[in-house]
């Protein structure tokens, strides 16, 4: 399965992107679905996950309340970012894989990235 990300942009600090993570195939129900984020000099940093075929969803910390992943569909995935803060500012990646893990290195597919920065 491919994944492709997309829905970044520039958005001032406050405001809200979507981005979307498109499957080449089918999403099977055991499958964890991920967003990551990363800077430059810093590791792939967890932001949220669904388990595909239940909905259940966790997320970081500093994203909860503002930011919501969600599902389309069969092969769709998105993540709703609202009140962005220049923190927020990185490439982000979509990422398949089975485990409920928020470790990078478990998940087997990733799609190419797609980058938001957040102005102050």
């Amino acid at each position: 399965v491919q994944l492709q990300a997309s829905g970044g942009g520039l958005a001032q600090a406050g405001g809200s992107l979507t981005l979307s993570c498109a499957a080449s195939g089918r999403i099977y129900s055991n499958a964890v679905m991920a967003w990551f984020r990363q800077v430059p000099t810093k590791e792939r940093e967890f932001v949220a996950l669904v388990r595909w075929g239940v909905g259940r969803t966790a997320y970081a910390e500093n994203v909860k309340g503002r930011f919501t992943i969600s599902k389309d569909g069969p092969d769709t995935m998105y993540l709703q970012m609202n009140n962005l803060k220049p923190e927020d500012t990185a490439v982000y990646f979509c990422a398949r894989g089975t485990q409920w893990t928020f470790v990078a290195n478990e998940y087997t597919n990733w799609g190419q990235g797609t980058l938001v920065t957040v102005s102050s």
